[in-house]
């Protein structure tokens, strides 16, 4: 991760002021449109909403607009990921969240590709779903709740590789590296958190001068560092 670190488009979004502020604010509205009806498909799947629209006139006026969302919040939460290679690869929560997003597709794809959905014809305006549809839905809201959970948890540096060891299990998940020293310095710290957490102090303080207090003193108050996402 670290050559993708020190590519220029990749300091050069991590240090922005505004354009990884935009990113994330892209990709969380782009993730509540994709959740949102996702949501309303599975618990039409699960019996317990809008019992009386047939499965097939949801999915027909929903999925565009799911899969539109799908698309651009894929995009943008990888150019968060450029953003900060080093410190998102290396966050437990993103390693969760890869999982759980996995699990997710996975599970629409066994859906959406089984014989359960090819007979959707048989069971369109049916009240009660087959077991198969009500373990789709079931596990798709589980999935995507962990998703979102996952993703929020990204911001805290709990269990980072620069912060003290808390546990040799989660330093295992993490993949962290402690054999090596790690340098303190300003460009080492930009690596893991973007340009805004160096204002901390005052408007306009010199990113140098706050890096070299972070290298020396560490975060503030070692809780949120990152916007989740």
């Amino acid at each position: 991760m670290q050559w993708m670190a020190d590519t220029e488009w990749s300091v050069g979004l991590h240090e922005s002021r505004y354009a990884y502020s935009i990113v994330e604010s892209i990709h969380v509205w782009t993730l509540c449109v994709f959740v949102g009806f996702a949501v309303l498909l599975d618990l039409r799947l699960l019996g317990i909403t809008l019992k009386r629209v047939p499965v097939s006139q949801i999915t027909t006026r929903l999925l565009p607009w799911t899969k539109v969302a799908f698309v651009v919040m894929v995009i943008s939460g990888v150019l968060l990921f450029y953003a900060i290679p080093l410190r998102t690869y290396h966050n437990v929560f993103f390693r969760a969240k890869a999982i759980f997003l996995l699990l997710a597709g996975l599970n629409a794809w066994l859906f959406h590709s089984g014989p359960t959905y090819r007979r959707l014809a048989d069971w369109d305006t049916s009240r009660i779903t087959p077991r198969a549809a009500r373990l789709a839905g079931a596990f798709s809201l589980a999935l995507w709740a962990a998703i979102v959970f996952s993703g929020r948890m990204i911001a805290y540096n709990w269990f980072d590789c620069e912060s003290p060891q808390k546990s040799a299990f989660m330093d295992t998940l993490a993949g962290c590296d402690r054999t090596t020293e790690v340098s303190g310095g300003v460009s080492q710290l930009l690596y893991y958190y973007p340009r805004q957490f160096f204002d901390y102090a005052s408007p306009g303080r010199d990113i140098g001068a706050a890096g070299t207090d972070l290298a020396k003193d560490g975060p503030p108050d070692a809780t949120a560092v990152l916007p989740g996402h």
